[in-house]
């Protein structure tokens, strides 16, 4: 009567464990908009808008013969793109639900599977949006060739695992300051309009301005996104590994963080936010 059920073999817990996060990326989904659809659509009208916005600022300046050689539109929707994934990233992560939620309550439930169906859910979004904007440019407008779409796509992973990463440090010291994570997150997301460098060919940019903007994983991410992406650009001020080991950083710091901070877990956290 009292016996716990428990999975008898590893296979089972891994799909115990896999539905768990479908179901819970499913509700988060849903969470924002109650048809998934619509969630969908304000996601996709968001990313133009963006673009658009950007297209028409660079036009009234007439500073679009500055960029590179190429199509324009792509080269602001690689950019952007990329911003939106590293950002809606950290914000699905920090915004997850702690160990003091009611949901934890429900076993087999618990932090990490609420973490990864927040940055699932996210990527699902940016993904599903990403290819039905460039699909309706590509056959809607004008035919374009990425040059390496498989490394390309590559970075779009990488922006995403790197907000991740940023997102789970925050997460694991958001109840103990939770107004000041709230406010990092916003200014975090209006900096990053600037520093993540999606307005500008880093190759053309002044040692100086590198030198504000190269802290920033995503600057570097946006500018390998687009050496793989236009095929006679090829990124000189900007790493490839230095992303990578930074997020993987960021990932170990945040995992300690919230398993430090799981361990003080209190019901009145939640009135604290």
């Amino acid at each position: 009567m009292f016996r716990s059920a428990r999975p008898r073999s590893t296979l089972q817990s891994v799909i115990i464990i896999s539905e768990l996060i479908y179901h819970s990326v499913v509700r988060n989904i849903r969470k924002g908009h109650s048809n998934a659809v619509m969630a969908l659509v304000m996601n996709i009208l968001t990313a133009v808008i963006m673009v658009m916005s950007f297209y028409l600022m660079f036009t009234v300046l007439g500073i679009r013969g500055a960029k590179m050689r190429g199509d324009f539109l792509l080269f602001m929707m690689s950019g952007i793109f990329m911003y939106m994934t590293h950002i809606k990233a950290v914000s699905a992560v920090v915004g997850a639900e702690g160990p003091s939620s009611p949901m934890m309550q429900h076993a087999p439930m618990n932090t990490i599977i609420s973490i990864s169906a927040a940055a699932i859910s996210a990527l699902y979004i940016q993904v599903l949006s990403m290819f039905i904007i460039l699909f309706v440019y590509h056959v809607g407008f004008t035919p374009f060739e990425v040059e390496r779409p498989i490394a390309a796509f590559g970075m779009v992973l990488l922006s995403w695992f790197s907000g991740v990463a940023i997102g789970l440090v925050l997460l694991g010291i958001k109840p103990w300051f939770p107004t000041f994570v709230s406010l990092f997150v916003t200014i975090y997301q209006r900096a990053n309009m600037i520093a993540s460098g999606k307005m500008f060919v880093v190759n053309t940019l002044p040692a100086f301005m590198v030198n504000m903007f190269d802290w920033n994983p995503l600057f570097h991410i946006i500018d390998q996104a687009r050496g793989f992406t236009f095929i006679n650009y090829m990124p000189h001020k900007t790493s490839l590994d230095y992303p990578i080991y930074v997020s993987i950083t960021f990932l170990v710091i945040g995992l300690m963080g919230e398993f430090y901070t799981r361990q003080y877990a209190s019901s009145s956290w939640n009135a604290r936010r």
